[in-house]
């Protein structure tokens, strides 16, 4: 079981027309966040189903996917990754954190970010000190940025908000829309689970927050509450 299989397994599955599209959309352009990453076509569905046959892929083998300058097949390390710190034992688990967290450089779009900061470095950070969280969220790396907000993704599913309102506080003036988003999101999803929490942070930053980000926080408000927000009289 080795990276050059499971790269011809994505290779076997390749489409020009899907790489076009995704490199659009990925903005992969100059000047865009992903500037010039490479796509071969291949669907998140498709690379899911090669995680399932190289899920005990090795953690070398993993490596040398996850610096690979196609998208899918760092988007595959990222899954196999995700599926084996779900089972494995605490050494192991420290591996793959730690992995990841060298590695941040090639984790680098919203997609790949997101499928994996949650289940990796959330996962890891649950009962440990979550330091390494507001050292990314200080980085001058977009995705690393990215990694420490979506990562407490993990916490909010366990009722604890404590880190997405100190991180969302520490990004709430970054520069980057993908973080505003990012930040609004998990605003959001404290606030599916305990509304007050969400409302009492909002009454403290709303008016000076980034509009997207308070456009993703509010947007399962009721609309006259949602368009007070938006209008600044709450």
């Amino acid at each position: 079981m080795t990276a050059a299989a499971a790269r011809q397994k994505l290779l076997a599955l390749a489409n020009s027309d899907k790489a076009a599209f995704h490199a659009k959309y990925f903005k992969t352009g100059p000047g865009e966040y992903a500037e010039g990453d490479r796509f071969l076509g291949v669907t998140v569905p498709q690379t899911r189903r090669i995680v399932r046959e190289f899920r005990a892929l090795p953690l070398p083998e993993v490596k040398t996917l996850l610096r690979s300058t196609w998208h899918e097949e760092r988007l595959l390390a990222l899954l196999i990754l995700v599926a084996q710190f779900a089972t494995a034992n605490d050494k192991t688990q420290d591996k793959i954190y730690r992995l990841y967290l060298a590695s941040t450089r090639h984790i680098n779009n919203w997609d790949l970010v997101d499928c994996s900061a949650p289940k990796i470095v959330g996962a890891y950070l649950f009962d440990k000190p979550r330091e390494p969280l507001y050292e990314l969220a200080r980085s001058a790396n977009l995705w690393e940025r990215r990694i420490a907000i979506i990562a407490t993704a993990q916490f909010i599913r366990e009722n604890d908000f404590r880190d997405t309102l100190k991180i969302a506080r520490l990004l709430l003036h970054d520069r980057e829309d993908l973080i505003h988003k990012a930040v609004g999101w998990m605003l959001r999803e404290a606030g599916q689970r305990d509304n007050d929490t969400l409302e009492a942070f909002l009454q403290n930053h709303y008016r000076s927050m980034p509009r997207t980000m308070l456009r993703y926080a509010i947007e399962r408000f009721p609309e006259r509450k949602r368009q007070a927000y938006l209008r600044g009289t709450m």
